[in-house]
């Protein structure tokens, strides 16, 4: 018998015993379930299971169609859903949860079901299991329950945690997982986060919602465990999503959440966070950001938001002041700027064209690719995401309240190696850091892509340097790197193996 918690009062309470377990809320019969729900599976290099986690919700009575919203696989995802029998659309931007929010705005039913793609041994019936409470119109959001306990970050961060801010919620057995079945009028409202935290993000934001929150016992699944070097970026990001959630319902202090969130950012944007998710691969393409990802420049596009294009011209590629200096002292112009303008800002920057599938390729070939820049992480992530990069290395802003607080952090990754090596701050210094990270195997090739003299020591540092757009003739004229005008004549040197 299918597990369905009822709802009371907008609050989930999750079913304890066996009598709570019979009460399974009012009969739905056949008709009324079928063909009612888009199911839609978010997907990154699946190709081993998304076929039959495609087949298994096209068998279902429930399901009227499957979107899969492909995050720029470098495998054969794409192809293998769209042969299964679902609609294939490509993210928007790279991290699950926009691949959620893709999915629901293209669904064409009401009720859209998640399902992971690294899936396997799912009960048949079990999207129309998902969506009985939501057709008999007794819950609103409904979380999936599996026979298997939870996983170390569930048990060690979400459920403590829950237990804090959000009592109301802690009896749930999987508030991570990722098999959810929703009304598509709510999903398309709600804010979805971009990473691990998105599926506790979406508890937590339908219950203050008022949602009606029920749980179903869909047995027994399989799926791929994450790496243990994932656990703890998951582990910060799930404790970052309850904070600031509790934040908002007044169940916090502010000056908890704004040290934990700084603490996680600067740490995402390390040397050392990047190097433990190499992952085996031992050739690294570093890409230039400004000039050469984007054919702007962020911060003259952030001063033009701001108003402050006339204070940035003096400033802006001064010969008298070192890069440090310079550094701090165009930041400094956009104290008091909200997080959300510097990230509104790089996500309408346009990108050359290619450049995604030029990466795409470079990744399908092994590289690990990053996007390296003298500006500031915030937006590097942001471009780095947009192009489906592997990472980003910039300097860091500090937000107070998620305000900029006019502080900057030069990212160590950049200075010298050794006290008296090369140039304070360099980007041929991140490709060294590369090339002397000890964990096995190491790395064998750096390709490097740039546009100015910023990156001249970069490209001269790269087994292979190429030139894109080259806004110095010392570029076209060194002997170092390759001129190319465009991506695509780019993708012409990506290697076959």
């Amino acid at each position: 018998m299918t597990d369905v918690t009822p709802p009371h009062l907008g609050v989930a309470a999750p079913a304890r015993d066996q009598d709570a377990a019979g009460r399974a809320g009012s009969p739905v019969s056949s008709t009324a379930l079928r063909r009612c729900a888009t199911v839609v599976i978010p997907a990154l290099n699946e190709s081993a299971r998304v076929a039959s986690v495609v087949r298994f919700a096209l068998a279902d009575e429930a399901t009227a169609s499957v979107v899969v919203v492909d995050d720029s696989s470098t495998d054969e995802t794409a192809q293998l859903a769209r042969e299964a029998g679902a609609q294939v659309i490509r993210s928007s931007y790279l991290g699950k949860g926009a691949s959620m929010k893709d999915g629901a705005l293209a669904a064409d039913r009401n009720l859209v079901v998640y399902l992971d793609g690294d899936l396997a041994g799912l009960r048949p019936g079990l999207i129309s299991d998902l969506c009985r409470p939501l057709v008999a119109d007794e819950a609103d959001f409904v979380k999936a329950r599996f026979g298997r306990g939870g996983g170390r970050v569930t048990e060690l961060t979400a459920k403590p945690m829950l237990k804090v801010f959000f009592p109301e919620l802690a009896g749930f057995a999987q508030p991570l997982g990722g098999v959810i079945a929703a009304r598509a009028s709510l999903l398309r409202a709600m804010h979805f986060e971009d990473g691990y935290g998105v599926d506790i993000g979406l508890l937590i934001d339908a219950h203050r919602a008022g949602a009606r929150i029920a749980e179903v016992d869909i047995g027994s699944l399989e799926n791929d465990s994450q790496p243990l070097l994932d656990l703890t970026l998951m582990a910060n990001e799930v404790a970052r999503v309850i904070y600031t959630r509790a934040r908002l319902a007044g169940r916090m202090h502010m000056e908890q959440i704004a040290a934990m969130y700084e603490n996680q950012r600067q740490a995402a944007a390390s040397i050392e966070f990047t190097l433990t998710r190499r992952r085996g691969r031992t050739r690294v393409l570093l890409m230039d950001m400004d000039g050469t990802v984007t054919p702007g420049r962020y911060v003259q596009a952030l001063a033009e938001a701001t108003g402050q294009l006339d204070a940035l011209a003096g400033l802006l590629d001064s010969p008298n002041d070192d890069a440090a200096t310079r550094s701090e002292a165009i930041a400094a112009l956009f104290r008091f700027v909200h997080r959300e303008q510097f990230e509104r800002v790089a996500h309408a920057m346009p990108l050359r064209p290619g450049v995604i599938e030029f990466i795409n390729a470079m990744r399908r070939a092994g590289f690990m690719v990053g996007v390296v820049s003298d500006s500031w992480f915030v937006a590097a992530d942001v471009l780095r995401r947009r192009i489906f990069a592997d990472f980003a290395l910039a300097h860091v802003l500090h937000f107070d309240s998620e305000i900029f607080s006019g502080r900057l952090h030069l990212n160590p990754a950049f200075g010298p190696l050794e006290p008296d090596g090369s140039p304070l701050l360099c980007k041929s210094n991140v490709m060294e850091r590369f090339r002397e990270d000890t964990s096995h195997p190491p790395v064998s090739e750096v390709w490097a892509v740039g546009d100015n003299v910023n990156d001249l020591r970069m490209l001269r540092s790269a087994d292979r340097a190429f030139v894109i757009d080259p806004k110095s003739p010392t570029l076209v004229d060194d002997a170092a790197a390759t001129l190319v005008e465009s991506f695509d004549e780019l993708c012409g040197f990506v290697p076959t193996a």
